[in-house]
């Protein structure tokens, strides 16, 4: 079978000129389609391939950049088809078990299942910036070590005054992985660990933030 869009067989292929260009939000076609299954394989959530580059497929293409070590566009170009093409992805740390790994160095989340990844998803952590809350100023900063989830937000949007977060799942304190609107490349929250609303609702439906589910953060 011949190599499709990114130079991998099995791909579906696309047109020639689609190949080569930049493929970035708002982009729909045959290319698009091969990047999302590709990055599918690859443990780069995105949702259904559908051939609609959205919101989930620049969070899984800013994943693939991270773990690249390369620029964090959200665009899909030559950089990008080349890791596709060599089929990166990370080795998480965890080799055992079912486990949320947070890697604050890199803002990515992983999400293991026996031991394996399953999932590499783009988050936002602490950003290390002052702000005043509760009475007292604060510094916005995701703690590290292991810890376990304790509680969950029944449901839909928690309103507070920091923000709203989706279905907020607590792991330290007041410290959460939950749902966002907005899930930049980079630190950006007051310390909790930001994912898109698809991706927590996911991670709930399949029972991945569970009471009791280990996370590890480093």
């Amino acid at each position: 079978m011949g190599a499709g869009a990114f130079g991998v067989a099995g791909i579906v292929a696309s047109p020639a000129h689609a190949a080569t260009r930049t493929l970035e939000r708002g982009h729909t076609g045959a290319d698009v389609l091969a990047l999302q299954k590709r990055l599918t394989l690859l443990k780069y959530w995105c949702g259904t391939p559908d051939g609609k580059f959205g919101h989930l497929t620049q969070q899984a293409v800013w994943a693939l950049q991270k773990v690249g070590g390369v620029s964090r566009t959200g665009k899909v170009g030559a950089v990008e088809r080349s890791l596709l093409s060599r089929g990166t992805r990370t080795q998480p740390r965890s080799t055992s078990g079912n486990v949320l790994e947070v890697d604050i160095k890199r803002q990515l989340l992983f999400v293991i299942n026996n031991g394996a990844l399953l999932y590499t998803l783009n988050t936002s952590t602490g950003s290390g910036e002052r702000y005043y809350s509760g009475g007292s100023w604060k510094t916005a900063r995701t703690p590290t070590g292991s810890y376990s989830i304790w509680y969950r937000w029944p449901n839909g949007w928690q309103n507070g005054s920091l923000g709203a977060m989706w279905r907020p799942t607590y792991w330290k304190g007041d410290y959460a992985i939950h749902g966002s609107q907005s899930i930049p490349p980079y630190p950006a929250s007051h310390g909790c660990c930001r994912v898109s609303t698809a991706a927590q609702d996911l991670l709930w439906a399949q029972g991945r933030v569970a009471i009791g589910r280990r996370v590890w953060v480093y």
